[in-house]
């Protein structure tokens, strides 16, 4: 019986290729096979961008794994399904196959659940994650901004249209990250105006990347459409 493989989930940083683990480029350079996030089939992926710089993507088998934004259940079920079924097929060659996702593969990643599935359908397969540098971290690195310092409490919180839900976020924390801002800039602003914190909010899309961009005027965002991979950080 041919032993099977282990699923690798590694993190490969925010953005700037150099922040990426020791472990992370050991094991792009062992697995036979990698496998990457994209929205839609042809897409490019922002975790196969950093990828591409450490392995020959011609030595390995590349594997494209579509994850659709879409809120139909069905359609995300069926999607899922299929992923799994994929990853699987190699698995079960005895093929190690590793998982690139952007920032660390337990916040906010693709990664978790295609983890929570495989070991739902396919419980004898292993499961290992390697932790990346979250945009979290980064951004704060890139501002100079402190998350947290001494009993200081921080939230990472998804942004949503939910004006209290954001505001008591704010209220009841000395920092918060929101993710997934872009959507819902204009209530952001409308909370940091209602608190008196719009000078102490920063944003920042694709963090440490070539691409990236910082504002520190944040007012200045109001109206704007922003980029998928943006955040927000409030230090009060």
């Amino acid at each position: 019986m041919t032993n099977l493989g282990t699923l690798y989930g590694l993190g490969v940083g925010p953005g700037d290729p150099e922040l990426i683990t020791v472990k992370a480029f050991r094991l792009l350079k062992q697995c036979p096979v990698i496998a990457y996030p994209r929205k839609k089939s042809g897409a490019k992926s922002y975790a196969l961008a950093i990828t591409e710089l450490y392995v020959d993507t011609t030595e390995k088998t590349m594997l494209g794994l579509t994850f659709p934004m879409t809120k139909d259940r069905e359609a995300l079920e069926k999607q899922w399904n299929k992923t799994v079924d994929t990853v699987w097929e190699h698995l079960n060659q005895g093929k190690d196959v590793a998982f690139v996702t952007e920032g660390d593969t337990m916040l906010y990643s693709t990664y978790i659940h295609l983890m929570r599935l495989m070991n739902e359908r396919h419980p004898e397969v292993q499961a290992v994650s390697v932790p990346g540098i979250s945009s979290i971290n980064a951004s704060a690195s890139r501002l100079g901004i402190p998350l947290a310092d001494g009993d200081e409490q921080v939230a990472i919180v998804p942004a949503t249209d939910d004006y209290e839900a954001m505001r008591t976020a704010l209220e009841t924390h000395d920092a918060v990250v929101f993710i997934k801002v872009a959507k819902v800039i204009d209530l952001m602003l409308r909370v940091l105006g209602d608190l008196g914190l719009t000078d102490k909010a920063s944003v920042l899309t694709k963090v440490t990347s070539a691409e990236e961009q910082i504002w520190r005027n944040v007012a200045d965002l109001a109206g704007r459409e922003l980029e998928y991979l943006t955040l927000m950080v409030v230090r009060k």
